[in-house]
């Protein structure tokens, strides 16, 4: 399938900008979440999965931690509901199993639950809340290649 947008794998070094203007649109603004909460100085040693659209703009991203942790997932709220968040995390699960990753996570936040549930995520223990929203831990074994 042919997107009107690309995904490309990236340092924190290399995408910093376009990054932060995602996840301060969506996380900070949108979803009220302190900047001191979101910027959790993790982002450097992540690989970040950047979205562009054809016009060069930012409009979604995500990232993974060396220990297989996803997370960040923020699409633009005009872009949603176009496969962007789907790129995102097939470009982050492709690059789990490349590296062989035997496992991944993350801490979903509960309306994304049926998302995550579409990569076969499966939920672990209670409802938490993460910075005052309520978040499940979800994971997904990799099978080798």
């Amino acid at each position: 399938m042919t997107y009107p947008f690309s995904v490309s794998l990236v340092s924190w070094h290399d995408g910093e900008p376009l990054l932060k203007s995602v996840r301060e649109a969506v996380f900070i603004r949108e979803q009220g979440i302190p900047a001191e909460l979101e910027w959790d100085g993790l982002d450097e040693d992540c690989r970040h999965a950047l979205v562009l659209s054809t016009h060069g703009e930012a409009i979604g991203c995500g990232r993974m931690q060396a220990d297989g942790h996803i997370g960040r997932i923020a699409v633009l709220p005009k872009w949603r509901k176009q496969k962007v968040g789907t790129a995102i995390m097939e470009a982050l699960l492709d690059y789990a199993r490349a590296h062989d990753y035997p496992q991944v996570d993350v801490d979903a936040q509960t309306y994304a639950v049926p998302f995550y549930r579409s990569f076969e995520f499966n939920e672990e223990g209670e409802v938490f809340r993460d910075a005052g929203l309520p978040h499940v831990k979800m994971s997904l074994k990799l099978l080798p290649r």
